[in-house]
């Protein structure tokens, strides 16, 4: 099935130390203010300048009363000093927006402690395709954390790293990935409502809300298609593309995170002429 959709954990406050060091951190508190996945900006940069100083990525892990931080690395980054960069930069980011939080607490201990927890995670490791992934949350009151999903791809060989207006960069190209995306988001969303058996009388008014929220979350801009993963095949092409819509993007919260994968077939005539060369159909 080309969709799926991952489930978030119950709410709840939780820190584990373990090789990755993650960290858990739903909750559920009667405080406000939790947002949707950070805009695009976040999102991984192109190259970085070949006299920038490598950084060094280290797990780490914090806990105060008012916060705790956990975010850890896959050793293989650290081969990949740009990639490496991104994922740091993204990091830190993700940490002053916690701190900005914690500050606004004037000292005052919140009814649950706020928390960051971005586990990183090698999806892809080949000669030609790195991706590094983050499913994480960030929680700074509310009924739930923010998520914090992002992917990040890096191509060796080009010395680059690949965002999607340089992959697709024909803002009219977008369409037919908005179509496709949008097709298979709807027959999941029949397929879920038939799974849950919804009477008739209800089945409509859930059709109408679901394709108000799949229209909107994937809208042919490209802001909407930032987050992907290749899909590889066995001689090291790219034989799709997996895009992450988190949650709220384009369905419930409840939801959780949707996916949809995109073969190479109605990709490879859309993308740049450079990157032709790695997606090929089985």
């Amino acid at each position: 099935m080309p969709v799926s959709s991952i489930r978030p954990h119950p709410l709840q406050a939780a820190l584990v130390l373990a090789l990755g060091l993650l960290v858990g951190c739903n909750r559920d508190a009667p405080q406000s203010g939790p947002g949707v996945n950070p805009p695009a900006q976040a999102a991984p940069a192109a190259a970085q300048p070949e006299t920038e100083q490598p950084v060094t990525l280290k797990d780490s892990i914090e806990t105060t009363p008012a916060y705790i931080i956990g975010i850890s690395y896959p050793q293989a980054a650290s081969k990949y000093p740009p990639l490496a960069r991104a994922l740091h930069d993204y990091a830190e980011a993700s940490r002053a927006r916690l701190m900005q939080a914690v500050d606004g607490l004037h000292g005052a201990k919140p009814e649950a402690p706020f928390d960051l927890s971005l586990p990183f995670t090698t999806l892809v490791e080949t000669p030609r395709v790195v991706v590094v992934g983050v499913d994480g949350t960030s929680y700074t009151g509310g009924e739930h954390g923010t998520p914090l999903v992002e992917r990040f791809v890096w191509l060796p060989q080009m010395q680059q790293m690949l965002a999607a207006e340089q992959l697709i960069p024909q803002a009219r190209d977008w369409k037919p990935v908005s179509d496709y995306v949008r097709d298979q988001l709807m027959t999941q969303l029949s397929q879920q409502l038939d799974e849950d058996e919804v009477p008739p009388e209800q089945r409509a008014p859930k059709m109408r809300r679901g394709s108000a929220a799949i229209s909107a979350g994937t809208a042919p801009e490209v802001r909407n298609f930032s987050r992907f993963e290749p899909v590889m095949n066995a001689d090291g092409s790219i034989r799709s593309l997996r895009f992450v819509f988190p949650p709220q993007q384009v369905a419930p919260y409840e939801a959780g995170q949707q996916t949809v994968e995109v073969p190479a077939s109605v990709l490879r005539p859309l993308v740049a002429q450079e990157y032709r060369e790695l997606f090929r159909g089985e």
